[in-house]
């Protein structure tokens, strides 16, 4: 088994009436990317401020490197790199004064990286970082993150509002070397296409709670999404085993499902209808199907019309 660096068990945490996070557990090990995905408000900064410290486990417990991170702050936080989606560092000091700054604070500082890194993104190591492009101010504050090699990288939706160059930039120069490293990363991001792309396992959260996590593999093994047609215009739909999602009407629905394909083939055609069309369900489309949009409310509204 694989050795686990965050193990979070059973966390709660509410904002007056809000539950931020509602029972949530946890876990990542080493040497792999933990993709986070949740709409604004589901948990996701919730949670990564428990991971940082920064909020208290007041029910269930947080534990990074086997230890708790508000009680041994300093200890875990010198292992762990950390990008905020705000990208806040200091606008009066030059790149160079940032990185002498931030090597200060960490024993495992590696300049020849961070030299490697700058020219990767060809900054200019003189310039003021006033002067610099959204862009520009990214590619800083992670080299910043990730120049003493952390054992554990957060990113908090790292990808906000930049080109599709430095995203690449920043998600395939820097995240997967690391991962490749034998280290940890776990970000949160809202561009599907980006965590499918990057991730090893994926986390799903919806309003405080965790409502899919597993391996990208088995995610996309296991979810489908299906044309099917009937002979009669069908309304409603008979219940169908492992439909995650369903839409359409008459005699033409869409379904995402779990399971295999023949299995699924074989319940359609026992009540009447034929599966035109299969293939892997995207990411986006499991994500869609698990949050409570509005082909989740359709399949609930058809299983209280058939009961």
């Amino acid at each position: 088994m694989s050795e686990l660096v965050v193990e979070v068990n059973n966390l709660s945490r509410s904002f007056g009436k809000t539950n931020a996070l509602d029972c949530v557990d946890f876990k990542a090990s080493r040497g792999k990317i933990y993709g986070l995905v949740g709409a604004n408000g589901a948990g996701k900064t919730t949670l990564i401020k428990h991971l940082l410290g920064l909020l208290r486990a007041k029910s269930g417990s947080v534990r990074i490197f086997g230890e708790d991170p508000v009680r041994n702050s300093q200890g875990v936080l010198k292992r762990i790199g950390y990008l905020s989606e705000d990208r806040d560092i200091p606008d009066w000091m030059s790149i160079d004064e940032l990185m002498r700054y931030t090597s200060a604070y960490h024993s495992g500082w590696d300049q020849s990286y961070a030299a490697e890194l700058l020219n990767t993104f060809s900054l200019d190591s003189a310039k003021k970082i006033k002067t610099l492009s959204r862009g520009m101010r990214a590619q800083v504050a992670l080299i910043s993150a990730v120049a003493h090699r952390p054992d554990l990288l957060i990113l908090d939706e790292p990808s906000s509002g930049l080109d599709a160059v430095v995203r690449k930039d920043i998600l395939n120069a820097v995240v997967r070397t690391i991962s490749e490293e034998g280290r940890t990363v776990i970000f949160s991001s809202h561009l599907l296409e980006e965590v499918e792309r990057l991730s090893d396992h994926v986390t799903m959260i919806h309003q405080g709670k965790i409502t899919l996590d597993s391996s990208l593999e088995l995610i996309n093994n296991n979810h489908h999404c299906s044309s099917i047609r009937f002979a009669d215009p069908q309304n409603p739909l008979p219940l169908l085993e492992g439909v995650v999602a369903i839409s359409g009407e008459g005699r033409s629905w869409s379904a995402v499902h779990e399971g295999s394909i023949s299995a699924f083939q074989d319940a359609v055609k026992k009540i009447g209808g034929e599966v035109l069309e299969s293939r892997h369900a995207t990411l986006e489309e499991v994500f869609v199907s698990r949050v409570g949009r509005p082909d989740i409310r359709e399949l609930s509204q058809l299983k209280e019309n058939t009961k």
